[in-house]
């Protein structure tokens, strides 16, 4: 049988940054997925090396072994800060101990394992979550979404994860950005208790312009001034990729289209994706008639 496991991409985080020098993101969970199939035949699937790495770590940590394959089926872009390494890894884990085990991993077992291969983001928890994508202190749930979507944009290049958090700078940006952080944080935490968009989209904003000192996008605060205009409640970002998204609760989406096609011609170094929605994080298992198990 064929293990099926998928995990959502993100737009980059609604917040990161540095708690008393300790790295911390707030998820940004999108309805764009990659779907990792564990293949009983090894022979039958190839994978990247990441994702390969997943599969053999999850094995050595159950203690058990498998003649078993990957196949990775994702359009998420990479490179972008999007996640696209996180959701293949940790779809892979949890394939893999249920092809091989027949176990479910736990979300922290998935993050122990994901955080031995590269700087992971915390979309396979469900909701949103405040995660420290680097050493994994830091593991708190802070809710689940209002109904909002988000008009995705690429600046432009990539960014290597592993290297963007081996900046020898790194350490020293984040902590001149800890006071507006944490009022970022408190923004959107607070958005979340309450179900208000309007300050998860507040706190994102925030996020994204004070990353602009780490990884400076182009156009940025000229898409966050035209987007009010149109009623995004926020712009959020990749702060280590190079996606940005125009924010929307469900009661502010008449001027999305609007929006898209105004930044679009007023910022031609940008380029429009897709319109997704936030949603909570968390993996889901299918089956091989695509049922969810």
């Amino acid at each position: 049988m064929i293990i099926k496991v998928k995990a959502p991409g993100t737009c980059g985080e609604l917040v990161q940054g540095t708690i008393n020098g300790v790295n911390f993101l707030i998820t940004c969970p999108v309805d764009w997925y990659s779907e990792v199939s564990v293949i009983p035949d090894g022979s039958r699937a190839s994978a990247e090396p990441k994702t390969t790495a997943a599969m053999v770590k999850t094995l050595n940590y159950l203690k058990t072994s498998g003649n078993f394959g990957l196949r990775v089926t994702s359009d998420l872009p990479v490179g972008k800060g999007m996640a696209s390494s996180s959701a293949d890894i940790s779809a892979a884990c949890q394939a893999t101990a249920l092809a091989a085990a027949g176990k479910k991993l736990s979300c922290d077992e998935i993050a122990d394992i994901a955080l031995q291969i590269e700087p992971t983001d915390g979309i396979f928890y469900p909701g949103i979550v405040m995660f420290d994508h680097v050493q994994g202190k830091i593991r708190r749930q802070l809710g689940y979404p209002p109904p909002m979507y988000i008009a995705v944009f690429d600046v432009g290049g990539e960014v290597d994860t592993l290297a963007f958090n081996d900046r020898e700078d790194l350490a020293s940006l984040n902590r001149a950005n800890e006071q507006q952080i944490a009022a970022a944080v408190e923004l959107v935490t607070k958005g979340l208790e309450t179900g208000d968009a309007r300050l998860i989209g507040q706190g994102a904003t925030l996020s994204a312009l004070v990353n602009q000192t780490i990884l400076f996008k182009p156009c940025i605060e000229q898409v966050i001034s035209m987007s009010r205009d149109f009623g995004a409640v926020g712009v959020c970002a990749a702060h280590s990729g190079t996606v940005i998204g125009i924010m929307f609760s469900a009661t502010t989406m008449d001027g999305h289209e609007n929006c898209i096609d105004e930044v679009t011609r007023a910022c031609p170094e940008v380029t429009y994706l897709r319109t997704v929605r936030l949603i909570g994080g968390g993996l889901i298992v299918t089956g091989d008639d695509g049922s969810e198990r």
